[in-house]
C-alpha cells in the first residue's frame, strides 16, 4: 500500500525518477482563481480552463507529469459544473498537454519539456522551432581546429589523464587573455572545470554555508537561480536600476539590508538583456559590494561576443581584486566542448582547488587541448561567430520591426540574444499558444527569482531559421490570440529591464 497516495507509474520505475505530489484541488484552484485575477472564465468556459492551466504549466507553477485534481474534487473547488473541468481535461489531453492513465488519473505534460523538466533553459526535444537556449551550433572549420588540437594527444597518452586543475597549456593560455584585457594573472589563479555551469558550483561550493544568502541580478542566467539553492543557499534579488541592470545605490541598499555572502555578476553582455555594464558601474558596484563585505562571482561566459565595434571595459576585477571570474569556450566555440574555468584571488586557490575536487577530478583533457588551442587562436573561428551572430540579429530586427511595431525590441551590442519587451504581460500564456504551434519560447518570469517580467521574452540569436519572418508572424498571431481572449493583465510602460 503507498501511504502517501502517490501513483509510481512505470516511466518513473524505469528511469529511477521519484514523481512529483499531486496537485490538490485547492491548491490548483488558488492557482487558477489567481491566474484568471478575479475574473470570471471567457465562454466557453472549459477552453478558458484549459487555457489557463496551460498557461500555470508555462509559467513554472505546475510540473511537468504532476497529477491533476480529480474532476469532480476541482469542479467542487472552483465552483464549477464537472462537465466543464471534464471537457477541459480532454481539450488538454487532445492538445498533447496531459495524458489519461486508467486507474491512475491525469497527468500535465508540458510539450517539447520531455527529459528537461528541471532545467527548462536547454534545447528542446518534440519542438519544430526551438527558442529556449542561446546555444550555439558550430562555425566552419572548428573540425580542423579540433584536428590541430589533437597533435598534442601522444604527449598525453603517456600520462593518467587526470588533470584536477587543468592541463596547463591551458591555464597559462586563459592566464595570459587576463592579463591583456589588464587583469594581471598567473597560470596558478586558474582552475579549470567540465563548464561554466561547473565553475560557477565549484564556487558556491567554496565560499557558501547553508542558510547564506546569494544576490543576483534581476533578470539574471536561469540556471544560477536553481544552482544557488542546491547550494543551501537563499537568493536575494539586486533590482535593477531605471535604465540599467546595474544601479551600485540599489546595490548598496540590497547588500546593507540582506549580507549576503557573494554576488553573481554576468557585467559582459548581460543575459539575457545583452547590456554592457561601464567602467564607472564596475567601479561603484565593487565599491558597494566591498562596503558590505559581499563577494563577487563573474560571469564572463560572453565576454568575447562583442557584435559592434568599440572598446570594452576592464574586468570587473580590475574594480574588485578579491572577485571569483568564470569563463567557458562553449559560447564563442561551441557547446559540445565541456571546458570552464575559474579565476581566483591568491588568497582563495586553496579553497577552490579543494572544492573542484569535491565534484570530480578533471575535465575532458580531449577537450583541454581543444580549448587551448582555439584561446590561442581565436580570431578566424570567432569572426565566423560574431558575423552569424550579426546576421540573425538584424534577421530579428527587421522581422519583429515589420510586423511587431509595438514590441520593445532593443538591438544588443553583444552576447546571443534580443530581451523582448510585450506590449501586455502576457509573456507564459504566449509560451503556451506558441507551444501549441510547435515553437518553444523563453519567458521573462523563467529569468527571474520572483516571478517577474511577464512582459518579456528571449529571442536567441542562435536558432537556425530558415525563415525568420514567418516565425515572428506566428509569434505575433498567438500573441494576438492570447490578447483577443481577455487573458491579459493591467497594460503598463515599458521598463528597461523587468
Amino acid at each position: 500500500m503507498n501511504p502517501i497516495g502517490l501513483v509510481f507509474d512505470s516511466q518513473f520505475c524505469e528511469t529511477g525518477l521519484v514523481p512529483p505530489v499531486p496537485v490538490t484541488a485547492g491548491r490548483l484552484a488558488s492557482l487558477l482563481l489567481a491566474q484568471l485575477d478575479g475574473s470570471p472564465l471567457e465562454r466557453p468556459a472549459y477552453a478558458s480552463l484549459a487555457t489557463a492551466v496551460r498557461t500555470l504549466a508555462v509559467d513554472g507553477r505546475l510540473g511537468q507529469d504532476v497529477r491533476l485534481p480529480s474532476e469532480r474534487d476541482l469542479s467542487t473547488a472552483m465552483g464549477l459544473s464537472r462537465t466543464t473541468v471534464t471537457r477541459a481535461y480532454a481539450e488538454l489531453i487532445a492538445d498533447g498537454w496531459a495524458r489519461a492513465q486508467q486507474g491512475a488519473g491525469t497527468f500535465l505534460r508540458i510539450p517539447g519539456s520531455v527529459g528537461h523538466a528541471a532545467s527548462p533553459l536547454v534545447p528542446l526535444d518534440g519542438v519544430e522551432v526551438d527558442l529556449t537556449a542561446a546555444a550555439v551550433s558550430c562555425v566552419p572549420g572548428t573540425s580542423a581546429l579540433i584536428e590541430r588540437a589533437m597533435a598534442d594527444l601522444p604527449a598525453l597518452l603517456r600520462g593518467k589523464g587526470y588533470q584536477p586543475v587543468g592541463l596547463p597549456r591551458l591555464r597559462e593560455v586563459i592566464a595570459e587573455r587576463y592579463t591583456r584585457r589588464g587583469l594581471p594573472t598567473t597560470p596558478d589563479q586558474v582552475v579549470v572545470t567540465s563548464g561554466a555551469m561547473s565553475a560557477i558550483a565549484v564556487v558556491l561550493r567554496a565560499q557558501v554555508r547553508r542558510g547564506d544568502r546569494v544576490a543576483v541580478e534581476t533578470p539574471t542566467y536561469a540556471s544560477v537561480l536553481g544552482a544557488v539553492p542546491a547550494a543551501g543557499a537563499r537568493v536575494v534579488a539586486l533590482p535593477a536600476g531605471p535604465r540599467s541592470v546595474w544601479d551600485a545605490d540599489a546595490v548598496r541598499a540590497t547588500v546593507r539590508a540582506s549580507t549576503p555572502s557573494l554576488a553573481y555578476l554576468i557585467p559582459d553582455f548581460h543575459n539575457p538583456t545583452g547590456e554592457l555594464m561601464t567602467d564607472e558601474a564596475r567601479a561603484g558596484t565593487a565599491a558597494a559590494l566591498r562596503a558590505g563585505g559581499t563577494l563577487a562571482l563573474v560571469d564572463e561566459s560572453l565576454v568575447d561576443l562583442r557584435l559592434d565595434p568599440g572598446p570594452m571595459p576592464l574586468p570587473f576585477g580590475v574594480h574588485s581584486p578579491e572577485a571569483f571570474a568564470v569563463g567557458s569556450v562553449s559560447k564563442p566555440l561551441w557547446g559540445g566542448v565541456r571546458v570552464g574555468w575559474v579565476r581566483c584571488p591568491t588568497t582563495q586557490v586553496a579553497a577552490v582547488q579543494a572544492a573542484r575536487l569535491t565534484l570530480d577530478i578533471g575535465a575532458s583533457a580531449l577537450d583541454q587541448l581543444v580549448a587551448a588551442e582555439f584561446l590561442a587562436h581565436p580570431d578566424e573561428l570567432l569572426g565566423l561567430r560574431l558575423e552569424a551572430l550579426r546576421t540573425m540579429r538584424t534577421a530579428w530586427l527587421d522581422a519583429l520591426a515589420a510586423v511587431a511595431p509595438t514590441w520593445d525590441v532593443r538591438e544588443p551590442t553583444g552576447g546571443l540574444a534580443l530581451w523582448v519587451g510585450l506590449p501586455e504581460r502576457v509573456a507564459p500564456e504566449l509560451a503556451a499558444a506558441a507551444a501549441t504551434r510547435g515553437v518553444g519560447l523563453a519567458v521573462g518570469t523563467q529569468f527571474t527569482s520572483d516571478g517577474s517580467a511577464r512582459e518579456r521574452v528571449r529571442l536567441p540569436l542562435t536558432a537556425t531559421l530558415e525563415d525568420v519572418d514567418a516565425v515572428a508572424r506566428l509569434l505575433v498571431t498567438a500573441y494576438d490570440e492570447v490578447v483577443t481572449r481577455g487573458t491579459a493583465a493591467t497594460r503598463r510602460p515599458f521598463p528597461l529591464i523587468a
